[in-house]
């Protein structure tokens, strides 16, 4: 890995913490957040589902880290991160909460994609997933380090206190990229802008099997994360400590599994190892209504299920930025994109696969899961990895 990378790299993965942390924190933290709004948990709903909804727009702004430049985008990401932070911070309403949302979400959307664009123009393919993996530890040191934090911070100034720090941490990061990150090149002459990129990934069957296979695997574990919670309070006739424990056990299942994808995707190499992660994640969701008939069973298949997602995810992520190499940022960003419509298709499968009222009964759920795992296997099949096209950043 050239030098300059582990400048780079570290200061992503900082970056993603922060970002991510904000966006994690919603869910621990939303009954609080909740009473400081003056609000039910019906709006607070409505205004995650207008979040999520949100997501679509993300390739059309991400595009920017094509037709402007990585650095461009990724300082534009965290631009809209610290206007997400500032508006709850100087303006702590319900309306600036919405807002805040959609502005969070957003950022996350514009800035990983360039970021991984970057780390795609400079790393060899044969090297890449170790450096992408080590990128995503951001999401799993969130849920470890930030969101503890960010409790003790409501705890002690107050509910809507973090999004002063989120705000200034902001500023900080967009310094620290502005300095540490190289100047791209000029554009293009004929450079494609927005709508030739998405027109360009959106008429491409391997970006399009992409895409489907990002919204199957994301639904497959957005079964797991909406059933987990009730399921292990009315099975099990558990409450905060059990769920805590649980939070902490996803946690630290998802770091194992940054680590092990980043140690281990190039040697297994990138297609292998996403169908590995897509067979142990079908099995392990398999698993859980026969091993989950104790409190320990149930933690330890949830810890597994957990372990497989975010492998399968973190070991596609590589594959996936040389699929598109001449739109990478945009596709990246439309991956991302079909991963939250994912979830929203999982949302709408569950009332018709599990039912609240007979919670030892999740197989219909698990049984939905492998099967999503199986889609999202099918359309692994045709997605195509092509050559970087000429004038690109050399590999390193």
């Amino acid at each position: 890995m050239k030098r300059s990378l582990f400048v780079h790299v570290p200061a992503f993965i900082g970056v993603r913490t922060v970002l991510n942390t904000m966006v994690r924190m919603v869910y621990p933290f939303l009954p609080i957040l909740g009473r400081g709004l003056e609000v039910d948990l019906r709006m607070l709903s409505l205004a995650i589902t207008i979040r999520s909804a949100s997501g679509v727009l993300g390739p059309f702004l991400a595009s920017v880290g094509d037709s402007r430049g990585r650095k461009t985008g990724m300082l534009f990401g965290v631009s809209l991160f610290t206007a997400a932070a500032s508006v709850m911070a100087i303006w702590p309403t319900y309306p600036a909460f919405v807002l805040s949302l959609v502005l969070g979400i957003m950022a996350n959307f514009v800035f990983v994609p360039s970021m991984q664009a970057f780390l795609g123009d400079r790393v060899p393919y044969e090297r890449r997933g170790l450096v992408l993996g080590l990128s995503e530890l951001g999401w799993s040191l969130s849920y470890i380090i930030g969101v503890p934090i960010v409790g003790l911070i409501i705890d002690r100034q107050g509910w809507h206190a973090p999004f002063l720090y989120f705000a200034g941490l902001g500023l900080i990061a967009m310094l620290t990229l502005w300095i540490i990150l190289p100047n791209d090149r000029p554009v293009r002459a004929g450079q494609p802008g927005i709508l030739q990129n998405m027109r360009l990934v959106l008429t491409s069957v391997p970006a399009l099997a992409g895409i489907a296979f990002a919204m199957g695997l994301s639904a497959s574990n957005e079964l797991v994360n909406l059933t987990f919670g009730a399921w292990l309070e009315q099975a099990f006739a558990v409450k905060i400590a059990a769920l805590a424990v649980a939070s902490a056990i996803i946690g630290a299942s998802e770091l194992s599994s940054e680590v092990l994808s980043s140690a281990l995707v190039d040697w297994l190499g990138k297609r292998r190892a996403v169908v590995i992660g897509l067979a142990c994640n079908g099995l392990a969701v398999l698993a859980l209504p026969l091993i989950g008939r104790s409190l320990t069973g149930a933690l330890v298949g949830l810890f597994f299920i957990y372990l497989a997602f975010e492998f399968t995810l973190v070991s596609s992520i590589p594959l996936m930025t040389e699929v598109m190499p001449n739109a990478r940022a945009t596709f990246m960003s439309t991956y991302i994109a079909a991963m939250a419509l994912g979830r929203a298709l999982g949302a709408m499968i569950l009332p018709g696969v599990y039912n609240y009222e007979t919670p030892l009964r999740i197989l219909p759920a698990m049984l939905t899961a492998a099967f999503l795992s199986l889609i999202a296997y099918i359309f692994l099949r045709n997605v195509k990895t092509v050559p970087s096209p000429d004038g690109l950043p050399p590999a390193i």
